[in-house]
C-alpha cells in the first residue's frame, strides 16, 4: 500500500512494475541484468483518487499517460534495481502529490498604476520628439 495524503492510498496490486535491460553505462552489469523499471498505473482503476485529482494527473502526465488511461514511468537512473524501484515510487508519489495540490486561484485584472500611465507617457512623448527631430527641418529650401 503506498499512501500519499490521508485521503489518497494506492494498493501496491494497482501498481504494476516490470524490469528491463537499461541503456547506458555498465559494462557487463547492463548487459546481463534487467536493472531499469517500468511502473505502470491505471488512472481511472483507482478509487480512493478523487475525479479532479485524476485529471490533473493526467495533464500533469503529458506524455507518460498513454491511451487507456495508463500513467507509465520509465526509470534507469540507478545501476541497481531496487533502487529504481524506489526512485519509480518516490516520483509517482511526487506526481500525485503535485496533482493533488488544487489549482491556484485564477489571477485577478487589475488596472495599472496612475505612477505607471504617467511613466509610459512619458516615455512615449520622448520617443515622440525624438522621432519628430528626425525629420526635415520646415522652412529650408533644398539646394
Amino acid at each position: 500500500m503506498v499512501f500519499i495524503t490521508p485521503r489518497i492510498t494506492v494498493p501496491d496490486d494497482e501498481l504494476h512494475e516490470t524490469f528491463v535491460r537499461a541503456s547506458g553505462a555498465g559494462g557487463q552489469n547492463v548487459n546481463k541484468v534487467s536493472t531499469a523499471v517500468e511502473l505502470r498505473f491505471s488512472i481511472f482503476e483507482n478509487l480512493t483518487i478523487p475525479y479532479d485529482v485524476k485529471q490533473r494527473l493526467i495533464a500533469l502526465g503529458g506524455r507518460r499517460v498513454n491511451n487507456e488511461g495508463v500513467l507509465v514511468l520509465f526509470i534507469q537512473t540507478h545501476r541497481t534495481q531496487e533502487m529504481n524501484r524506489k526512485a519509480a515510487e518516490a516520483r509517482f508519489v511526487e506526481l500525485v502529490l503535485k496533482a493533488a495540490l488544487p489549482p491556484p486561484p485564477p489571477r485577478i485584472a487589475t488596472k495599472p498604476t496612475r505612477g505607471a500611465v504617467k511613466r509610459r507617457l512619458v516615455g512615449k512623448a520622448i520617443r515622440a520628439t525624438v522621432k519628430s527631430n528626425r525629420k526635415r527641418p520646415e522652412g529650408e529650401d533644398e539646394l
